[in-house]
């Protein structure tokens, strides 16, 4: 059988962008958490509950997806990618010093400003972190290589996420800070990647710019139906995630610590399923699992709803120990896992697919195009949740909410077909 291509992790064509994916993923996540423990355990900010400033963060984070994805398209097509990735990291260094001002002087807005800028900087890379990987790796290590990508991801959310949990807000801030250094360092290894096919230029008008590229990626069904796939699994998974805290304070009258115990599950959960699709593929490129995949996530999504709507809180501040041993905290422990399971072997077909079967010469673009398509829905259903919390639901009747629009997706992706044709 074969298994994802961990010998890619002592190839210098793959090694350091790993490395540096790893850390801005790693970096992402110190900040957004660290502003929302502050939120929730910490001083409120004027009349924002907890509740809201986690939705709007998270709105606030992917706002730059949509308005400057297409600049970010077009420069991986017209730049060397390996050039690109150190201007962005190089930026990486000074808007997390800027953040370490914002954490040593307890400033919400200034860290709302750094969370805009971390979602600029990763609107630009993520193009060419996908779109880099056809240049360096081989038809068979695809699939691999992606399931690697995505399990380091994630990982790096969970590492992010602990350490925002287990230091002081500024002490978090300089240890980001230090690992954008290594970051940009790493991504000084990175093999020369030119542009493909004849020489683009980037169109600076952000609205032509977008319609271009929207344009180009919605000639072929078989990407348009994995980015709609993508789409859907951000926008659901970067609402989930964000309402932990709140869900764990509010909802389950646990501590911090049982929101690390949550990230843990979620994070390891959907690095193992990210890396057993590979498997189960044998490294095929294929949406053979998707619509499967996208089923399991939305019934485990509703049972989540349920089971935490049940859950009978016993007190506030609760520990890991205590919150283990109430009755059905195991329930709402592996439906968790269940999610994250099936979203990693969910995600990662889909980018095998866009990634292979695009032109070379437009990958980026398209890619960027899948950013925007991502960037609106959640715009979109960071919207519906934030109406419903304003209305009064509470945190699992927004998971519920996820977990039946779920289960619409995946009939949607029925009709995906089940091989890349390239």
């Amino acid at each position: 059988m074969a298994s994802p291509e961990f010998r890619l992790l002592t190839k210098r064509r793959f090694a350091p962008l790993f490395v540096v994916q790893f850390l801005g993923a790693f970096n992402d996540n110190v900040l957004k958490f660290a502003l929302l423990f502050l939120a929730n355990f910490g001083v409120r900010h004027g009349a924002l509950s907890g509740e809201l400033l986690a939705t709007i963060s998270t709105g606030i984070f992917i706002l730059p997806y949509f308005l400057f994805s297409a600049i970010g398209g077009q420069a991986a097509d017209a730049i060397d990618k390996a050039v690109l990735i150190r201007w962005v990291k190089g930026a990486e260094i000074t808007v997390m010093a800027v953040a370490l001002l914002g954490f040593a002087v307890g400033s919400i807005p200034i860290l709302l400003g750094c969370l805009f800028l971390m979602g600029l900087h990763s609107t630009i890379f993520g193009p060419v972190k996908y779109s880099i990987l056809p240049q360096q790796l081989g038809p068979h290590e695809m699939m691999g290589g992606t399931g690697l990508i995505e399990a380091g991801t994630f990982l790096a959310i969970l590492g992010g996420q602990l350490l925002a949990g287990v230091l002081a807000p500024w002490e978090a801030g300089v240890a980001a800070t230090a690992l954008a250094c290594v970051g940009f360092v790493a991504s000084l290894a990175i093999a020369p990647a030119p542009p493909t096919g004849t020489q683009y230029r980037i169109d600076w008008n952000v609205f032509k710019g977008t319609a271009d590229i929207v344009r180009t990626a919605s000639r072929d069904r078989t990407i348009v139906l994995s980015i709609f796939g993508i789409s859907w699994f951000f926008a659901a998974g970067a609402v989930l995630v964000s309402e932990f805290a709140p869900l764990v304070s509010a909802t389950l009258g646990g501590s911090k610590a049982v929101v690390t115990l949550f990230l843990l599950v979620f994070s390891v959960s959907i690095a193992i399923g990210s890396l057993s699709v590979n498997r189960l593929l044998r490294g095929e490129v294929s949406a053979r699992y998707v619509p499967l995949s996208a089923a399991l996530m939305g019934v485990c999504l509703i049972d989540l709803s349920a089971s935490t709507h049940g859950f009978a809180m016993r007190a506030a501040g609760l520990d890991i120990a205590h919150f283990v041993a109430a009755a059905g905290s195991w329930h709402i422990l592996f439906g968790l896992a269940g999610i994250s399971f099936a979203g990693g072997m969910f995600i990662v077909p889909l980018y095998a697919i866009l990634s292979t079967a695009t032109p070379a010469a437009e990958r980026s673009r398209v890619i960027a195009a899948n950013n925007i398509a991502n960037s609106l829905v959640t715009v979109l259903v960071v919207l519906v949740a934030t109406a419903m919390i304003a209305l009064g639901s509470d945190v699992p009747g927004v998971i519920g909410m996820l977990g039946v629009a779920t289960l619409g997706v995946a009939l949607v992706l029925r009709g995906m077909p089940r091989r890349d044709r390239a």
